[in-house]
């Protein structure tokens, strides 16, 4: 009876615990001490107000978005897990940098709505774990006005520039419409209300914006078609529910050819890290053995790069966002953050 109780306990939490089973069982030690050394990076960098900044100091919200979300993908919370603190502390700064108008982020800053879109993302994460009644009802409030944020800041075509809307004689841009996609399919998932009609309309620019070859270009007024937005928008495509069209069959093909590590594509092209990024999460919700092969293909092109410091330091926005990026591609398969899941 006692080995039958124990043997079925064990079975629920394999079940529970499946993916980081799974990860922990077929992946190669030397990728998961890359990632172990990676968010020690991270740690190390954040500044005691609890944010993380780029070259510069520049997209401190961003940058603190990103690595929050990596350390959440190592399967800490606010309240438990090696990185809590660290992560409470960047709750706290981008609740702190949400402003009246639901912007999270400042107006100063000539690409805020990366960092909208990237906080909108990780703040969702959180708020889905968030045992605290009244920090919860906090993060509710400032998801809430973020999307409503959101919302106003599309253009008239259906994108997103560098800044809103109004702020920008109405410019779109391909790779901040990314990031708000995502940042409103993950407020969605968490419950907080997304008006279908911003998704949808969005859908229509990313289409707008794809050449006959499966390509988007850089903006809807053209700029030639570019393999990072490409695979980004595969990415916030799944996000916003389509997964088989042709449309998207015919990007996926584009990024086979341009983004897939090795043959024609191996090469280092133009924002690499925010074209895997993203891409990492297309074949991860794809099929398991392009998953498996693509993680094993690009796993040891990031460890090769990574330096003693447990940093990733090529790239001209600094070692925190390339750090922060590669972290979370090597970690999409423990399964801990709702928005990356199949």
């Amino acid at each position: 009876m006692h080995k039958t109780l124990i043997g079925i306990l064990f079975s629920v939490w394999l079940t529970l615990c499946g993916a980081d089973f799974t990860f922990a069982k077929n992946r190669d030690p030397k990728y998961q001490k890359a990632v172990s050394n990676a968010l020690e990076y991270l740690a190390r960098e954040q500044r005691r107000q609890g944010y993380w900044e780029a070259n510069g100091g520049q997209y401190r919200v961003a940058m603190t978005a990103l690595a929050g979300n990596a350390l959440l993908a190592e399967g800490s919370t606010t309240t438990r897990g090696k990185y809590a603190r660290n992560i409470q502390n960047a709750v706290d700064y981008l609740l702190e940098m949400s402003q009246p108008n639901g912007l999270i982020g400042y107006k100063n800053d000539y690409h805020y709505t990366y960092g909208h879109g990237y906080s909108m993302v990780f703040l969702s994460q959180v708020y889905g774990e968030e045992e605290d009644a009244l920090r919860r009802e906090e993060l509710k409030k400032v998801l809430i006005k973020a999307v409503e944020f959101c919302a106003s800041a599309q253009t008239t075509r259906g994108g997103w520039g560098y800044v809103s809307a109004k702020d920008g004689n109405d410019f779109d841009e391909g790779s901040t419409c990314i990031t708000q996609v995502q940042g409103l399919r993950a407020c969605r998932n968490a419950g907080i209300p997304v008006d279908k009609k911003i998704i949808d309309r969005a859908k229509k620019y990313i289409s707008d914006c794809t050449t006959q070859e499966g390509g988007v270009q850089y903006s809807i007024r053209g700029g030639g078609a570019r393999p990072a937005i490409t695979a980004a928008a595969c990415a916030a495509l799944f996000n916003a529910g389509e997964y088989d069209s042709d449309h998207l069959k015919n990007m996926l093909d584009y990024c086979k050819k341009n983004v897939w590590p090795g043959g024609n594509a191996n090469r280092y092209f133009g924002h690499w890290h925010y074209a895997h990024f993203y891409y990492a999460q297309v074949m991860y919700r794809g099929e398991n053995k392009d998953w498996d092969k693509y993680i094993k293909d690009i796993g040891q092109q990031i460890l090769r790069k990574q330096s003693a410091s447990g940093a990733w330091m090529e790239g001209h926005v600094g070692p925190v966002y390339t750090t922060a990026i590669n972290a979370t591609i090597l970690q999409l398969d423990n399964g801990y953050l709702p928005i990356y899941q199949k």
